[in-house]
């Protein structure tokens, strides 16, 4: 495999475990790999929004019942402190598509609420998995091509 075609591959798999196991940041991973001058930055990007769209899929799949692994559905429990929030934005969303999907991308984008508890919330409210996973793969590599770019804007900025 070639470097590029390497460190691309890279991204995409830490995109993805990062999707499943939270202690793993993609965020410093691509902050990194822009400050470092390394890569290609919106391929990086790109195969982190895969990867990142890939591992979120899960917990959608776990919203719906559809996937009964018994880690992933403790990860998927949400704290006590968001408990009474989950069961408002469900309200809010129950019969309204473009509320869910706003919702969808706002935590996709900027991880509030956490983007985990998100996911199982679309699955559960029967959000189509197409846009689900239009919404995240979108949302997702914006931000992580926000990421992977600021440290080269931010030292040309200096």
């Amino acid at each position: 495999m070639t470097e590029p075609a390497a460190q691309i591959a890279l991204a995409f798999l830490v995109g993805a475990a990062s999707a499943l196991f939270p202690v793993i940041n993609v965020e410093l991973y691509l902050v990194g790999v822009g400050a470092l001058g390394g890569g290609v930055p919106a391929a990086m990007a790109v195969a982190a929004g895969v990867g990142q769209t890939a591992g979120k899929i899960a917990y959608y799949y776990i919203g719906r019942g559809a996937l009964n692994v018994p880690w992933l559905k403790r990860r998927a429990r949400t704290p006590q402190r968001w408990t009474a929030r989950v069961e408002r934005w469900r309200a809010k969303a129950e019969g309204r598509p473009w509320w869910t999907v706003g919702l969808v991308a706002v935590s996709s984008f900027a991880s509030i609420p956490p983007f985990m508890v998100v996911a199982v919330l679309a699955g559960t409210l029967r959000m189509p998995l197409a846009w689900f996973v239009l919404v995240t793969f979108v949302t997702r590599t914006a931000r992580f091509a926000i990421l992977v770019y600021a440290p080269g804007l931010a030292m040309w900025a200096l």
